[in-house]
């Protein structure tokens, strides 16, 4: 059992994957929505905030990290660093790429822990 403020951490970060999955359906892919005025920014801001809810974990060095391939968390902070430092210079397929590739395995790893704590 992991501490509860991990766990909404979590869940917090699994809600905003939720919401970015939600948006490129809505715009009809993850390209569209890249290319939106609206859904880029959104989504965007939303890996930020996914990004931030992981560092904090890192920062406590938290167990719960280790059920996670540690190249896909190392990723999510620097998109995090990449977007707050060069918002004008984000190559948009590298985003990409992301959600398509690696944000899959991290909400199905959040997805595990979560119905392991009987939280889903």
């Amino acid at each position: 059992m992991y501490p509860k403020d991990e766990l909404v951490k979590l869940q917090s970060a699994k809600n905003k994957i939720d919401t970015i999955y939600a948006i490129t359906k809505r715009h009809g892919g993850i390209t569209n929505a890249l290319k939106d005025i609206e859904g880029q920014p959104a989504i965007l801001m939303l890996l930020v905030a996914i990004s931030e809810q992981f560092s904090k974990l890192a920062k406590k060095q938290s167990l719960i990290l280790t059920n996670f391939n540690q190249e896909d968390i190392k990723g999510l902070i620097s998109v995090r660093n990449y977007i707050a430092h060069d918002y004008d210079g984000i190559n948009l397929s590298i985003i990409e790429d992301d959600l398509r590739e690696n944000m899959p395995k991290v909400l199905e790893t959040i997805n595990q822990i979560l119905e392991n704590e009987n939280l889903i």
